[in-house]
């Protein structure tokens, strides 16, 4: 089946090297994936590596000089183009999904420009400033996730921009303690901080404080929106691969519960899932798919992202009449989609 995925390019070993790079260092997204038609899921422990490798050369934990970093991955963005021979098996493989399922140059381009900024790391002046960044470093890889699940049409597409910042804000949000520590930098923008007295330079004293535990307050509650308006594509996907990336949804926003529960302070220590928390957020998940079978429905009922205020009004009728509307157009597209139909929705 594996042959059907990748071609003979694709050795078996940079498979699972590929494999065990997610495993090892993206558990979380590793326990999703695992969900995933091996026709996905093999693609997508490839396109984990790929980033990851370019993540190392940023992220060296003994970096060398700039200049060298820079050098390096400009070597691996030539080679992603096919304008160089790849210098390792997974940077083949990828060239490989790329030529099979058409990952755009500007996706490939945006993501490497992300990288090179991470390089010689500026602060973010503003909301703009940090969704260009997000622009390579999330947006480009769900593009590339929906080319590998056969998906690219501007709906979908949509959503899934979407739910790729929202996971990648929760990761700034979760990590924000480590990026000042291990790299000295600050995805929180300034003008959010301005809005409660502080500057970048406040994060980096690392000192816990009314002002920042707001900031990341308002922080959750904007990656949140995300979150929702996310989750609402998923039902576009191919059926087989919902549950996976509904699954990531659940899993990432949970990191929000574990930040409330510290009341938002992120500097003093790193809000981590433990494998025992995983295994049960994904267990409960799958037991309310196997009821709803509607991904905002069981996104709602189960995540720690607070359903929108419009879909719980009081006595709650609104929001269950919600959920039984979502629950009929999902099945009525996967009846559609099972007759070779494509609903009006997918036009």
């Amino acid at each position: 089946m594996v042959d059907e995925v990748l071609s003979d390019r694709a050795s078996d070993d940079a498979i699972d090297v590929s494999r065990s790079i997610q495993r090892e260092t993206g558990v979380t997204f590793h326990v999703a994936t695992r969900f995933l038609p091996e026709r996905v899921r093999v693609p997508t422990y490839v396109l984990y590596a790929f980033f990851r490798e370019a993540d190392e050369i940023v992220d060296d934990p003994d970096p060398p000089a700039p200049e060298i970093r820079r050098e390096r991955l400009a070597k691996m963005r030539a080679a992603a183009h096919g304008d160089r021979p790849p210098e390792s098996p997974v940077l083949d493989a990828f060239g490989d999904l790329s030529d099979r399922h058409g990952f755009t140059e500007r996706d490939i381009e945006a993501f490497f420009d992300a990288m090179a900024r991470d390089v010689d790391p500026s602060d973010f002046a503003d909301y703009d400033a940090l969704d260009e960044y997000l622009r390579g470093s999330a947006v480009a890889v769900g593009n590339m996730m929906c080319a590998v699940m056969d998906r690219d049409d501007p709906e979908t597409l949509d959503h899934a921009r979407a739910l790729a910042e929202a996971f990648q804000l929760t990761n700034f949000l979760r990590d924000v303690r480590e990026d000042v520590v291990d790299f000295d930098r600050v995805y929180l923008p300034e003008s959010a901080l301005a809005a409660e007295g502080l500057t970048p330079d406040d994060v980096r004293r690392l000192a816990d404080s009314p002002a920042l535990r707001a900031v990341i307050r308002s922080e959750l509650r904007r990656t949140e929106r995300r979150y929702r308006h996310g989750v609402d594509g998923i039902a576009n996907l191919p059926d087989d691969c919902q549950f996976a990336v509904l699954a990531a949804a659940v899993l990432y926003a949970e990191h929000h519960r574990l930040i409330r529960a510290q009341s938002c302070d992120v500097v003093s220590s790193r809000p981590t899932l433990s494998m025992p928390r995983r295994l049960w957020v994904v267990a409960k998940t799958r037991l309310s798919w196997s009821r709803h079978g509607d991904p905002r429905t069981v996104f709602d009922r189960v995540s720690a992202v607070p359903a929108a205020p419009e879909d719980s009004p009081p006595g709650g009728l609104r929001s269950r009449l919600a959920d039984l509307s979502r629950a009929i157009a999902t099945r009525s597209r996967r009846v559609l989609s099972r007759l070779g139909v494509r609903s009006s929705d997918d036009r």
